[in-house]
């Protein structure tokens, strides 16, 4: 069976922000949608979604030592992406704000 959406989807902008001064090298994104991981990069990128429902997005960084700054949010049909503000040294959550067309 294939995991190719049936309904015709719609592109998402998701901006990945690294802090300003960052204290750990090495630190890369990834960016769960619903449940299937996919590396990612650090700025801005759009991803394919589904078109009618509401779709579960987590971010988290990790490095080869160990995952933080996690930060999940939900995007309903009229929601046209996301912005992910990592934090600056790796303790505690990420911040998500929401963009609305």
């Amino acid at each position: 069976m294939s995991d190719v959406p049936t309904t015709p989807g719609r592109r998402v902008t998701l901006d990945l922000r690294r802090p300003i001064l960052h204290l750990i090298p090495g630190v890369r994104p990834t960016v769960v949608i619903d449940g299937r991981g996919q590396p990612a990069q650090w700025g801005v990128g759009t991803w394919l979604v589904s078109d009618d429902e509401v779709v579960e997005i987590t971010v988290f960084l990790f490095n080869r030592l160990w995952r933080f700054g996690a930060a999940q949010v939900s995007l309903h049909p009229d929601d046209t992406g996301f912005i992910y503000r990592a934090p600056l040294v790796p303790l505690g959550p990420g911040r998500v704000s929401v963009t609305v067309d």
